[in-house]
């Protein structure tokens, strides 16, 4: 069975600090090159104010840390699928496309769940907030 090697030693296994290393290098690397992670962070940033200033619930807080954790890392996890799929080809490839298409398909459905929880825990207390104001 070929390790996929072909010819050269296999990498040695990261200690624990370097392994830290290369994921925080592909979260920002991320950051710098992916248009759709800086959208999802500055909506995550306007969701944890949001969540702050309506002193959301111990339970809230985890379904949001959820929902933030669960879109960031499939949205990563998106671009890592992009960067692959445009590595082994750069001729258009019906299973190709089907791969990328299927991996935004994947942060689509759960950027929709995302929106129901911020409607579930957030709309009760915007409309709280309305009816002290008016």
């Amino acid at each position: 069975m070929s390790s996929g090697f072909q010819g050269k030693k296999p990498p040695q296994p990261f200690s624990l600090f370097k392994s830290f290393s290369v994921a925080i290098e592909g979260i920002l690397g991320a950051i710098k090159k992916e248009r759709n992670i800086r959208i999802h962070l500055f909506a995550a940033v306007a969701v944890i104010i949001l969540s702050i200033y309506f002193s959301i619930s111990a339970i809230e807080w985890i379904c949001i840390a959820l929902a933030i954790g669960g879109m960031l890392s499939l949205e990563l996890l998106n671009s890592a699928i992009e960067r692959v799929v445009d590595m082994v080809t750069t001729d258009y490839h019906p299973l190709a496309k089907q791969a990328k298409d299927m991996a935004a398909g994947a942060v689509f459905v759960f950027a929709i769940i995302t929106v129901v929880i911020g409607i579930i825990i957030f709309i009760p207390k915007i409309l709280s907030l309305l009816g002290h104001l008016f």
